[in-house]
C-alpha cells in the first residue's frame, strides 16, 4: 500500500481523480471531500469490482488508518489504490472545502 500526501492528493483531485471515502455514511453526510464515492469500509470488497483500474483510486477515511487497510484491499485486488494521509481531518487543515449530503 503507497501513502500519497496532502498536496499530492489535492493535485490529482483538482485533475478529476477517482476519490473513494470509506467512511460510515453518517461520518461521510456530515461533510466529504467534493466528488468523493462513500463506499463504507466493510462493503469495499464486494464493490471493488466497480472500481476503475485503468488509473489511481485514492482512498479517504477521517484520519488515514481506515484509508491504508482499504488502500491493502484495493491493491490485493489490482486496482492501483493510495492512501491519502491524515485523512478528512488533513483536507479540512488545509483549508480546503467539503461537501456536504449524502450525494458526491
Amino acid at each position: 500500500m503507497r501513502e500519497v500526501d496532502l498536496t499530492t492528493f489535492a493535485a490529482a483531485h483538482a485533475d478529476g481523480a477517482t476519490v473513494i471515502d470509506v467512511r460510515e455514511p453518517v461520518e461521510y453526510v456530515g461533510g466529504h471531500v467534493p466528488g468523493a464515492r462513500c463506499i463504507p469500509l466493510g462493503h469495499l470488497p464486494a464493490s471493488a469490482r466497480g472500481l476503475p483500474r485503468g488509473g489511481t483510486v485514492y482512498v479517504i477515511c477521517a484520519s488515514g488508518n481506515r484509508s491504508q487497510v482499504a488502500a491493502e484491499l484495493l491493491e490485493r485486488a489490482g486496482i492501483d489504490a493510495r492512501s491519502v494521509a491524515g485523512g478528512t481531518a488533513a483536507w479540512v487543515r488545509a483549508g480546503h472545502p467539503l461537501a456536504e449530503g449524502s450525494r458526491a
